[in-house]
């Protein structure tokens, strides 16, 4: 299969791309610079909407892959990162949809997005079908983000919603930064611990990704997150198990709120998320639950 991925020199872009090639498909990463081999040059913030994309390379894919956006780690007290975490990620989604609903084929499209559509749900399962809940930022900003792909869904095409929750790999964060702080004795619970936080390992997510570009009977939100979503306090003890530390510096939600700005919702909401749409599917997790995942983390 022919695959378009923007976004693609990013971490998660870096290991689906080599990981498609390695099973054999084509792939053609969309790239801001000159491009090189196996690259395509676009700008999805040209002023001519005409100019942003070759009209062509969606043609001629059988699926595209939007995983392009600004950073998700900054200044949550700046205006200036809230907005361009924003803009960056519903631009490219709004313009490789429009290029799909404009071509004749209409591939496949897989939006980047994340868990965080859903806020906070306390305990209770979070499928697919779940409502979108409260203000917090990001909750914002992947509702836009959806709303982004609309294009492509009126016209027709398949669209899968990338539901990603946070990926943890020990060379990239939210576990690198973790890792180290768990490593020197540091780490501990955020607030009460009873939140749930789901999380996903990266060969689950390359596989999943992997999974809906080619099955084209799955369309609509899909939520990539390990099938146990673990609690705060959980995740705490297995990463602190994972590298022989202990873990007794709990952080009191006080202290969060003022400190994480717009990012306070992500520690101390919780989205016990289940991912229906992949099970039903009959994708199969490699790392069922977060002791999984962390295993050899230390």
């Amino acid at each position: 299969m022919r695959f378009l991925i923007a976004g693609a020199s990013g971490f998660l872009g870096t290991q689906l791309r080599a990981s498609l090639t390695r099973t054999g498909h084509e792939v053609t990463a969309l790239v801001r610079r000159t491009p090189g081999a196996g690259q395509a040059r676009w700008d999805p913030y040209a002023d001519d909407p005409s100019a942003a994309l070759d009209p062509a390379l969606v043609e001629q894919a059988d699926v595209v892959v939007n995983l392009a956006g600004a950073p998700t780690l900054g200044n949550p007290h700046s205006t200036t990162w809230a907005t361009q975490l924003r803009d960056s990620r519903v631009t490219t989604t709004r313009v490789l949809a429009e290029a799909i609903a404009a071509s004749s084929r209409r591939p496949a499209f897989l939006a980047g997005n994340g868990i965080s559509f859903y806020g906070d749900h306390g305990a209770d399962p979070v499928t697919e079908s779940a409502e979108s809940r409260g203000e917090a930022f990001l909750t914002g900003v992947t509702v836009a983000w959806q709303d982004a792909t609309s294009a492509a869904v009126e016209a027709g095409a398949r669209v899968c919603v990338l539901r990603t929750a946070p990926v943890l790999d020990r060379r990239n964060a939210p576990l690198k930064q973790l890792r180290l702080l768990f490593k020197s004795g540091l780490g501990g619970r955020i607030g009460d611990g009873k939140q749930y936080f789901p999380v996903i390992s990266t060969q689950d997510w390359v596989a999943a990704v992997t999974f809906l570009g080619e099955h084209d009977e799955v369309a609509g939100p899909v939520n990539l997150s390990c099938p146990v979503a673990p609690t705060n306090a959980e995740f705490t003890r297995e990463l602190a198990a994972a590298v022989h530390r202990p873990a007794f510096l709990p952080v009191p939600a006080a202290i969060i709120r003022p400190a994480a700005g717009r990012m306070s919702s992500e520690l101390l909401g919780s989205i016990r998320a289940v991912p229906e749409v992949l099970i039903e599917g009959g994708f199969r997790f490699a790392d069922q639950d977060v002791a999984a995942i962390l295993r050899g983390v230390g």
